[in-house]
């Protein structure tokens, strides 16, 4: 029985990491990628990194959620004194607009549902 409960722990800290490391792919080396590393700023780094981190501990990935992950951090951020609105804005805009890759990524191969991150048991 803790063999299947490690396994399902293992499976979903690898989905966290592969969700969290595309997000963060998309938005450095995607479409527009190049545009984007010339202009990220160091709180959009750390923005950024916020985000990955709550994608990982995020049990179920869906699009509301990963919208609602990426609203959150940009609200901390737009009260932060020597970032501007506009600048928050289009963080926040250009993290949205990669869910579609995204989604496509964790759709297993078959073509049925994307892949759901399993809850932990409590041993």
């Amino acid at each position: 029985m803790q063999n299947t409960a490690k396994k399902v722990a293992v499976g979903t800290g690898l989905l966290g990491l592969a969700v969290a490391g595309l997000a963060g792919a998309y938005f450095l080396y995607g479409k527009d990628g190049a545009k984007n590393r010339k202009k990220v700023k160091a709180w959009a780094l750390k923005a950024k990194a916020e985000v990955l981190e709550k994608i990982e501990k995020t049990k179920e990935m869906s699009e509301e959620n990963y919208n609602s992950i990426i609203d959150t951090v940009s609200e901390k951020y737009a009260k932060v004194k020597d970032i501007t609105p506009e600048d928050v804005a289009v963080f926040s805009k250009d993290l949205k607009k990669h869910w579609k890759d995204i989604k496509k990524e964790l759709m297993p191969k078959d073509g049925k549902k994307p892949a759901k991150k399993a809850a932990q048991k409590a041993a």
